[in-house]
């Protein structure tokens, strides 16, 4: 496999002074980006696959194991406050459960009867789609659950850094990001994590903005959850309405920390509930009501 290879750039990287061994992790960390690129149609296509079965009431479900995993969970875990989604439609299972985030869990990843208990037990519907992420292409944990997606009539997506691979033979959208031997030959938590968090970033993104998520390029169904959030949320309500920051805060407070329901309310010139029922009749989509402001 490639991601097994010794890389001849870091041959003699034990003899480097400090800034030398930093210099060649990142000469080869540029090489990712590049590697996305070139798997960047086939990352469009899962993007429309998402925002079609999303549409459709269907989840995102990651699938992973080690790295690959805890990358899936984090993605998912953020779309919360960042997109304003429900818990449960982006969801994130790694191999060995919850432990397995912050500690090893060694032989989770080779348990595909445990993969195919663990999907069984988010009740996967046909409209659901399931993204296999494994740096190897090969872990029976991902192929296990991806078998068991197929089975219920999902449809999946793999995501691997080799190429060919298993996984990317078994889905039905495969992203293969080739990005070549890592710099401590087998540690692909470097090169291979960072692709597949690149991809993960654009998965997300892209499909919550077809979804109507964002307003420009605004987070505007971000959560107020602390302070930070209360005055980027403060700021968003200004910069959507030309309000003075105190007034739009005042206006976010009488949308009940809604940015978007602010938004209409002050274009609209209506309550907080008539704003909500058109938004609601506009299935989220801000500029559908509001138009370019």
């Amino acid at each position: 496999m490639l991601t097994e290879q010794p890389n001849p750039n870091s041959t003699n990287i034990d003899r480097l002074s400090t800034l030398e061994i930093l210099q060649v992790i990142n000469q080869e960390d540029q090489q990712v980006a590049l590697a996305v690129e070139r798997a960047l149609p086939a990352v469009a296509l899962a993007v429309d696959l998402l925002t079609e079965r999303l549409r459709q009431g269907g989840r995102l479900i990651y699938v992973g194991a080690g790295t690959s995993g805890r990358l899936g969970v984090l993605d998912a875990v953020e779309c919360v406050p960042t997109f304003g989604t429900p818990p449960d439609l982006v969801v994130g299972m790694i191999a060995g459960g919850e432990q397995a985030l912050t500690r090893a869990v060694e032989g989770a990843e080779d348990d595909t009867h445990t993969a195919r208990d663990d999907m069984a037990q988010h009740k996967l519907s046909e409209r659901d789609t399931v993204v296999g992420i494994a740096a190897s292409g090969r872990t029976p944990y991902v192929l296990g659950a991806m078998h068991y997606a197929t089975e219920i009539g999902c449809k999946t997506v793999g995501i691997a850094c080799n190429v060919p691979s298993a996984l990317l033979d078994a889905v039905d959208v495969p992203i293969g990001v080739a990005v070549g031997p890592e710099v401590i030959t087998g540690s692909t938590r470097l090169k291979a994590g960072t692709a597949q968090k690149l991809v993960l970033n654009m998965l997300s993104t892209a499909t919550m903005v077809k979804l109507g998520k964002v307003y420009g390029n605004l987070m505007v169904d971000v959560q107020v959850t602390n302070a930070k959030l209360q005055q980027r949320a403060t700021n968003l309500v200004s910069q959507l309405t030309g309000l003075d920051p105190e007034v739009a805060f005042e206006l976010l407070q009488a949308s009940e920390n809604n940015v978007k329901v602010a938004a209409i309310m002050h274009h609209r010139q209506v309550n907080m509930e008539i704003a909500r029922s058109l938004l609601a009749d506009a299935q989220g989509n801000l500029r559908a009501i509001i138009g370019d402001h």
